[in-house]
């Protein structure tokens, strides 16, 4: 068996350059040679002065969120990611195990502060897209993307009171990883829901197959 705190096979992408109005949530450029998300951003136009694209992203090696503005006349080099279909397996103390789905030899490990909020939807036996930098001359793990909607079983759910389900509103449950998300009042523990695992919101309740 294979095991290693970063084990991947690195996809090499060419890397574009972007104007400042390119510049857009989801993207990921290169800031001094260092990767970032861009979280959000507005592009304000007035009168009286240029145009400049106000951002906030995510530098992805410290996970710091940092403001930033990008003039009409700026660039930004898009980052070199590279994607990888891996599969999770356990979680044991803190530390999060994967491997490649083709090979479960090659084990490797990415730490929580990697995964961030994705560990709390995180399911044995899930398959999700990791992300890679080449940093340093090194390459990094340095995000995991999990399917955007996930099936969970309901551990715990408190009863509803009768007559308030026609009224709408919700509650908390937990579900199977230990997350908690709301849901409407008919919920029930044991039943299977679909999770937006990007938003945490309850999407629907999974019939029972007859």
């Amino acid at each position: 068996m294979v095991e290693s705190e970063y084990l991947f096979v690195s996809i090499k992408h060419s890397m574009a350059t972007l104007d400042y109005d390119e510049i857009k949530p989801r993207k990921f450029i290169l800031v001094d040679g260092q990767p970032f998300e861009i979280l959000e951003s507005h592009v304000a136009r007035t009168q009286k002065r240029k145009p400049q694209n106000q951002v906030k992203m995510r530098n992805l090696l410290n996970g710091k969120v940092v403001p930033g503005t990008f003039h009409a006349s700026d660039t930004a080099e898009e980052a070199d990611i590279s994607k990888r279909e891996s599969l999770f397996l356990f979680q044991n103390k803190g530390e999060f195990w994967f491997c490649d789905p083709k090979d479960r030899a090659k084990r490797f490990q990415i730490p929580a502060d990697v995964i961030g909020d994705s560990a709390k939807f995180l399911k044995d036996n899930t398959l999700v897209d990791t992300k890679v930098f080449e940093y340093d001359d090194e390459e990094r793990v340095i995000g995991v993307t999990l399917p955007i909607k996930m099936n969970f079983m309901v551990k715990e759910a408190p009863p509803a009171i009768k007559g308030n389900t026609a009224s709408g509103g919700g509650k908390l449950v937990t579900i199977e990883t230990g997350a908690q998300i709301t849901t409407p009042l008919f919920i029930e523990a044991g039943e299977m829901i679909v999770v937006n695992t990007d938003t945490g919101e309850y999407v629907e309740r999974l019939r029972a197959e007859k």
